[in-house]
Parts: C-alpha cells; sequence; structure tokens
C-alpha cells in the first residue's frame, strides 16, 4: 500500500479562548495525567480530533502503551489489543481509529469487517507480528504434522489465517490446555511460549520470536532494582524473559498489571513493561509510587494527536483484508473467544 500522509497544517491549530472553553471538560477529567503547562499545545487537536469524531461518527481505540494525551483525552476505549476489538463490535460507529499498531488494527477489521477501520500511521508496525510469516506457519506444520498451532494475536492476518486458534497473555494457558494435546506449537513469542510451559504439563513447541520492548530486560536489572527499592512489587508481563518472570512478584497481561495495582494498591511498584503503560496506571493511582524501570514501543510512539487528526480528516489509513484470508483468521479469532 502506498502511504498518503495524514499530515495536518499546524495554522490552524491555535490555543484560543474558544478552543480553551470547548476543551475544559476535557482537560478536567484528564488533569490527573496533564498538566496545565502542556494543554494548550494539545488542546487544538483535542478540539478538532472530537469535532471530527461527531461529523465521521468515529471512535478511538487506545491501546494501553499510547501516550498521556491519547489515551486521557481523546479515547473512547481503551484496553489490550483483543479487548480493543471486542468492546469495538459493541459500538454504534462508522468509523474506528486504531491508536495502536497494525495488526491491532487488522483484528479490529476481522471483528468489525462492516466497519471502516483506520490506523494513522502506516508505520506504526511491531517485532513480534515481524518475526513470523504466513509461510514460516505452513513449514512448521510440515515439520510438526498434527500439531496444534495457537499463534498470539499479535500477529499479522496472514499468520492468524494459518493457525488452528489464536490467544492472548492473558488466556495462553487456558487456550492450550483446551485443546486436549499432548504438545502444542504456541507462536511467535519465545518468552511467552516457555511462561506458559512453566504452568502447564503440555510440551511447548516454540519459534524465536520476541517484543524488543520485553525482551531488553534482565535478571540483573531486578536483583539491582530490589537493592536499590527493598520494599518494591515487581510486576512483569509474560512477554519478559523467563528469568525475569521468575524474579517478579506479579506476571500477567496488561490488564491484569493494571488490575494489580489497582485492586492491591501496593505502596511501591516497579511495572516490567512499556513506559508509557506506566504512566497512564501511574496518574490513575496515585496512592502508588512507581519506580520507571521501563522501556518505551518505538511502533507506538509513531501515533500522535496530528497524524490521529489527519487520519480522520482525510480517512486515510484504510485496513483492508482480503476477504479468503479474512474468513480463515477470523475463525482462528471466533474459537480463542469460544474457548475463553
Amino acid at each position: 500500500m502506498t502511504e498518503i500522509s495524514t499530515a495536518v497544517s499546524t495554522s490552524n491549530f491555535d490555543y484560543t479562548p474558544e478552543v480553551a472553553a470547548r476543551t475544559a471538560a476535557i482537560y478536567e477529567q484528564a488533569s490527573h495525567a496533564i498538566s496545565e503547562l502542556e494543554w494548550p499545545e494539545f488542546a487544538p487537536y483535542v478540539d478538532r480530533i472530537v469535532q471530527l469524531k461527531q461529523e465521521r461518527n468515529a471512535v478511538i481505540l487506545a491501546h494501553n502503551y499510547q501516550t498521556r494525551d491519547i489515551f486521557h483525552c481523546i479515547s473512547d476505549i481503551v484496553g489490550d489489543s483483543l479487548a480493543l476489538a471486542q468492546k469495538a463490535m459493541d459500538v454504534e460507529a462508522d468509523v474506528i481509529v486504531m491508536a495502536g499498531v497494525h495488526f491491532m488494527a487488522e483484528t479490529a477489521k476481522l471483528l468489525n469487517p462492516e466497519k471502516t477501520v483506520l490506523i494513522p500511521d502506516l508505520k506504526a508496525g511491531c517485532s513480534l507480528a515481524e518475526s513470523i510469516t504466513g509461510e514460516d506457519v505452513r513449514g512448521l506444520r510440515k515439520k510438526y504434522p498434527g500439531v496444534p498451532v495457537v499463534t498470539y494475536v499479535n500477529t499479522s492476518v496472514e499468520v492468524k489465517a494459518e493457525s488452528d486458534i489464536c490467544c492472548t497473555s492473558a488466556n495462553a494457558v487456558q487456550i492450550v490446555e483446551s485443546l486436549g494435546a499432548d504438545r502444542v506449537l504456541l507462536i511467535p513469542d519465545q518468552y511467552l511460549a516457555k511462561n506458559v510451559a512453566a504452568q502447564t504439563d503440555v510440551e511447548i513447541l516454540t519459534w524465536p520470536g520476541a517484543c524488543e520492548v520485553h525482551e531488553r530486560f534482565t535478571p540483573s536489572q531486578i536483583t539491582h532494582l530490589r537493592k536499590a527499592h527493598p520494599n518494591v512489587t515487581v510486576l512483569a508481563h509474560p512477554e519478559c524473559p523467563p528469568e525475569v518472570v521468575e524474579l517478579s512478584d506479579f506476571s500477567g497481561s496488561t490488564s491484569a498489571l493494571i488490575n494489580f495495582v489497582t485492586d492491591e494498591k501496593p505502596a511501591e511498584v516497579a511495572l516490567i513493561t512499556e513506559c508509557s503503560m506506566g504512566e497512564n496506571i501511574a496518574s490513575l493511582n496515585p496512592e502508588t509510587k512507581f519506580i520507571r524501570s521501563c522501556s518505551l514501543c518505538p511502533h507506538m510512539q509513531r501515533i500522535n494527536l496530528m497524524n490521529i487528526c489527519g487520519s480522520l480528516e482525510n480517512l486515510t489509513h484504510e485496513v483492508t483484508i482480503d476477504p479468503k484470508l479474512a474468513d480463515k483468521a477470523r475463525m482462528a479469532v471466533q474459537r480463542m473467544l469460544d474457548a475463553s
């Protein structure tokens, strides 16, 4: 697909008294996360995006890794990738803008085929999704005939279409065990697969893929963290290496990590995951002290207020999927939903 610019002119995005008045209620709700000093920079784009959402009958789905201005100011639905797509199925909207990466927009389109799904930047990819292709999955089937293929939702439609069933980081163990098989291919995240293997008697075969954010964390970092902060509660995403997960106090999906902080209210927390998510959780849990030991996802950072505004203005970039491919991929996702 040829990339079309979604840039918008900044000349008409001044922080005028009129803009301030129209966005006052939004800022009041987001003031726990956005400072007064920052707001004049964000407000003109927030104001225009709100207008465009009404004109286009659009909703914005924002992943937990999105920046504070997107997450707290313009999103209609927030959550992890699958939760976003599922919730969008219940929304009365013609247009969905995915404030996330490309595989998330594809999944939203799979579950909402009649809606127009847009992604503000085509280069918002994913190292994990790009680590495997449909051809790779076909090769694995030849190498391991009869072994069920469980594919993480953090993959392309092409890969999902070659799979038996999908899973999330939250339900991976449940999905693997639901198949009633002695051996299962769990792809493409090698670390998620190894962490699942530690929780089940099913033999897990892996693929050498990884999230470039989570694979950076090391056991020595956790050890040093605990020395510097003896009372810290360490929460790790299961895309981290098993040695890191073993040293954590709790490991779970993005939603599970959020729920842990909200429900358990630990005094001091270190989130071993993506930085923007840490900021978003911290702003909602001011009583908890957050130790900043995280890493930014460069792909998520490609989404910003300006290109979201441009995407709504020009209806770019629309996500389209070949119907035959979509049917097969949708089946793998639906099987997961049924098994869950």
